[in-house]
């Protein structure tokens, strides 16, 4: 269990650990419930190691999930160009870290208010609360962003603007079941498909063109 990750459910946990002792006063198993719940948002806030591909031609996904969409458009906030986005839903049984997608300095970090609209809607993407990141190096700029869903209210950025990231370093995480994209070049050959589940930091999504 990693400490930063957790740490963000802290005033969740002591919520739940109150109102376990509180409920142990008065009947067993409400204070059993509550002690469920306290659990169950410590699983939700777990956040394991992955193994990392070396390969610098490899693009990782940037949240644990199933990807529910691939389509091609224009990124037209930082890139200005077409692109294939691919969109991750992540449910409540995912984990919800986001990790950089490839190495690289991060050149763009912007957040806009927006609606919480169920995640798996395809205009949520533009309707929705985001943060919008992008990863830089010699080879490609990547585009990540994130949305909230109807579930997740909370966006949480760790990383700022300038920050040299490795591939699969965190760099933030959305709470409660959420929506996370990449933006990735036309030529870049895709390796995942709608309906596969793919791992923060380790599942290969695409590889770029030499």
């Amino acid at each position: 269990m990693r400490l930063q990750t957790l740490s963000e459910a802290r005033w969740i946990l002591t919520f739940f650990a109150l109102l376990a002792v509180a409920a142990s006063f008065f009947a067993l198993w409400l204070s059993f419930f509550f002690l469920l719940l306290f659990l169950c948002t410590v699983a939700f806030f777990r956040d394991p190691e992955r193994m990392v591909p070396a390969d610098p031609s490899l693009v990782v996904a940037a949240a644990d999930g199933t990807v529910i969409d691939i389509v091609e458009l224009d990124e037209s906030e930082v890139l200005k160009t077409k692109t294939r986005r691919v969109g991750i839903f992540l449910s409540i049984f995912d984990v919800h870290t986001n990790r950089a997608p490839i190495d690289g300095r991060i050149v763009y970090r912007q957040h806009r208010v927006g609606l919480c609209l169920d995640a798996r809607r395809p205009d949520c993407s533009e309707k929705n609360e985001s943060i919008t990141w992008a990863f830089e190096n010699p080879r490609v700029t990547v585009v990540v962003r994130q949305i909230t869903g109807a579930i997740a209210r909370r966006i949480v950025a760790w990383a700022q603007i300038g920050d040299e990231l490795k591939k699969g370093d965190r760099f933030g995480m959305i709470r409660f079941g959420s929506r996370t994209e990449l933006y990735l070049p036309l030529n870049a050959e895709l390796l995942v498909k709608v309906g596969d589940h793919v791992f923060g930091g380790s599942t290969i999504v695409a590889r770029l063109s030499s």
